[in-house]
């Protein structure tokens, strides 16, 4: 199947084409690259990578732009903490309990991701806590009876061998 990169992408009638896969693939590995920088990976004038740039953000293309911190050099100076990969099956699972349990993950800062998932659990959560304790109070927060939750099951992570952020674009 070959893809026409003129036209490839729609959201709401609104076309990505290969200039705008090119500055969201930059942008996605290096939001600090200052706009002349930009626009000359894009093969574009500065302006013309600002306006795209700018109508990205608007449209919802580019949710934002944040700093990866180093985990490792966190981990020395503050604590090296725990990170928990979660596993949580709901006892009843209508739209109604299925949203209120996210609702409620959500609002936790330690809660860094909140995933849907099916076939098997209800939610995967990524779960990051100061140390044992500090995720026995996250626990007792987001699992008791109250929240309507059958089955909980931890995974406390020994190695991060990888993390990234990226999304793969189609290229020319």
């Amino acid at each position: 199947m070959k893809l026409n990169f003129n036209k490839i992408l729609y959201m709401k009638s609104i076309e990505l084409d290969a200039i705008d896969l090119q500055l969201l693939d930059s942008l996605q590995h290096d939001a600090s690259l200052s706009n002349v920088a930009l626009a000359e990976k894009a093969n574009v004038s500065p302006p013309t990578c600002l306006r795209r740039v700018k109508r990205l953000i608007d449209e919802g293309w580019i949710e934002r732009q944040v700093a990866v911190l180093s985990a490792d050099k966190l981990g020395v100076a503050l604590g090296h903490g725990l990170t928990a990969l979660v596993e949580v099956s709901l006892d009843k699972q209508g739209s109604e309990h299925l949203d209120a349990f996210e609702a409620h993950a959500v609002t936790l800062d330690a809660v860094q991701q909140c995933w849907r998932v099916s076939p098997g659990p209800d939610f995967m959560l990524v779960v990051q806590a100061r140390d044992m304790p500090h995720y026995l109070t996250i626990s007792q927060s987001l699992f008791t009876q109250d929240a309507n939750v059958r089955n909980v099951k931890a995974f406390f992570a020994t190695k991060r061998a990888k993390f990234g952020t990226q999304m793969t674009l189609p290229t020319r």
